[in-house]
Parts: structure tokens; sequence; C-alpha cells
């Protein structure tokens, strides 16, 4: 990963900024399409300023996804830990997860998938790990003793529902399904 460079205009805001513009411009156009121009056309910044901040495209996409899913799973962190029951709580983490990549935003994302998943690293691995750990603390409070279990077969059903399903909102009724089954239904408030 390259260093956070800070420069006289404020750089780490500079970077920032070019991270979510390449993003967006990696979802418009693809991975292949995405020329450094283009991206740094989006960030407002020049493409010598760009390679500045990033040594090379690969490592700009690379930077840009780990980024993204480290807000996913900071923002999944606190829906996870906000006091609200089990259920609701697994529900909207695993919106966060896996619904927003079924339905539009597939459709549009589809482009991002033109690039060698080599070139992630290790966040290929390690972010589902983190979701997964972090759905297992939530269980454990309530199911101790197979936490990890029951997490691990709730991410592989919510696996298989994101490819069967072509919403966002049709992905919510057989999580809420596979959460009752792997949980049971002391976990569902509407059920007591």
């Amino acid at each position: 990963m390259s260093a956070r460079v800070p420069t006289a205009h404020g750089g780490v805001g500079r970077r920032d900024a070019a991270l979510d513009s390449a993003i967006q411009t990696f979802v418009r156009f693809g991975y292949r399409k995405t020329s450094m121009d283009d991206i740094a056309r989006a960030a407002g910044v020049s493409r010598p300023g760009l390679y500045f901040l990033f040594d090379s495209k690969p490592v700009l996409f690379r930077e840009a996804i780990e980024r993204a899913l480290d807000r996913d799973l900071s923002v999944i962190a606190e829906l996870l830990d906000d006091g609200r029951p089990l259920r609701v709580r697994l529900l909207a983490a695993f919106d966060r997860w896996v619904g927003s990549y079924i339905g539009p935003l597939t459709e549009q994302t589809a482009g991002v998938h033109d690039f060698d998943p080599a070139m992630l690293g290790s966040v290929r691995d390690t972010a589902p790990r983190r979701f997964q750990e972090l759905v297992t603390k939530a269980i454990a409070e309530e199911y101790p003793t197979d936490a990890a279990d029951r997490a691990r077969t709730l991410v592989s059903a919510s696996i298989g529902i994101k490819q069967q399903v072509a919403s966002r909102e049709l992905c919510a009724e057989p999580l809420g399904i596979a959460i009752d089954l792997i949980l049971g239904p002391s976990a569902n408030p509407q059920s007591r």
C-alpha cells in the first residue's frame, strides 16, 4: 500500500478525494477502461499529482476498494452494536454487506469485475473474514457456545440468497427467514 503523503495543499484530503473519485470512476467505466487521466479529472487533480499520491493504477484500485470495504465494515460494526434486537441488527448488517450488491447496483458495478482479483491482495480474504467476525461477535451475545458456526452458516446463506434475488428489497425476506432458522424463533422479536 502507498504511504499517505501529506502535502502543502492537504494531501491526505486530496488522497481521500482521489480514492472516492477512483471508486466512482471504476464503477462507471470498469477497471480496464478507466485511465489515470479519468480519475485525475474526476478528482480535480493533475495526472502527475495523482501519480504523486499513488504509484500506479493497480495500487490506486486496491486502496480504493480497501477504503470502501473499511467504510462498510465500520458501519456494520456500528449496526451490530446499536442495542436493537439481534435479528434487526443482523438484517441491517447483511443489507449493508450483501444488499448493496444486488439488483441495479450490481449492473452498475459489473464492470468493476474486469480485473484480476489477485490485485486486491489480502483484502480479498480479510474483509469477508472481518465481516464474519463481527457477525459472530453479535451472535455470541445470545448464543455463546456455537456463535461461529451460526455466523458461518448465515454468511453462506446470504451468499446463496444474493445469487437468487433480483433486488435489494427482495433480499430482506429470505435473509430474515435464514436468521430465524439459524438462530431460532427467539431471535425474532415479532414471534415473542
